[in-house]
């Protein structure tokens, strides 16, 4: 890669991280759906590493992961032990695995999101539909993968990790908890995945054309 390509790549990589510190820290960041608020901040990691590569993929999530630990440790709410080994609410508290949560899924959307891409694109190369459909169809298949991972890995890591104590904390239940899980990844993760795969397809696209003039 030569100076002017790695300098591009850094300012957009910088320019990513922006908009991911905005979308945390402002209700920007929220999509309201009338029976739910659906987040877009992994958004800009999907397109990161489709446009940037997988490595800077991983690292705008890592950006993502330090978003939620600050908000988390500095904003808690109930359920912010799960994500912070700094917060005890009541009798709950946070510890390595918080890490775990906070950090794993988030990096991973990157990644997954430019394999997806790839794959995606190399599968349906053949077929009769244009270059921009083939291409389209690719992007929303990466920002669902995207957003899907966020959401699996996240919800089952806190079943794992936290089940009973965050089912307590949040409903005040002890038993029943991986249904309160499945209900979340598809009352609120279903919704999301399918926002960030039109948002991804729609951003990314117009970023190409652009890139391209």
């Amino acid at each position: 890669m030569n100076i002017e390509n790695r300098t591009r790549n850094m300012v957009l990589a910088s320019v990513f991280m922006t908009i991911i510190v905005i979308l945390a820290f402002t209700p920007l960041g929220f999509i309201p759906l009338g029976f739910m608020n659906a987040t877009i901040i992994h958004v800009p990691v999907i397109i990161g590493a489709i446009l940037l590569g997988p490595k800077y993929g991983a690292f705008l999530g890592l950006v993502f992961g330090l978003t939620s630990l600050w908000k988390n440790t500095y904003m808690p709410n109930i359920t912010s032990f799960v994500f912070s080994p700094f917060i005890k609410i009541g009798e709950f508290g946070g510890n390595f695995w918080s890490l775990v949560i906070c950090f794993v899924p988030r990096i991973l959307i990157g990644v997954v999101s430019y394999y997806v891409y790839r794959g995606v694109l190399k599968t349906i190369k053949r077929k009769a539909d244009s270059g921009n459909k083939k291409r389209g169809r690719a992007l929303m298949a990466a920002g669902i993968a995207g957003s899907l991972t966020n959401t699996l890995l996240v919800m089952n890591l806190i079943y794992f990790c936290f089940g009973k104590e965050y089912a307590q904390a949040a409903k005040g239940l002890t038993e029943g908890v991986y249904g309160i899980i499945i209900g979340m990844i598809c009352i609120n993760g279903i919704p999301e995945a399918i926002i960030a795969g039109i948002l991804t397809m729609a951003v990314t696209q117009a970023i190409f054309k652009v890139m391209k003039s």
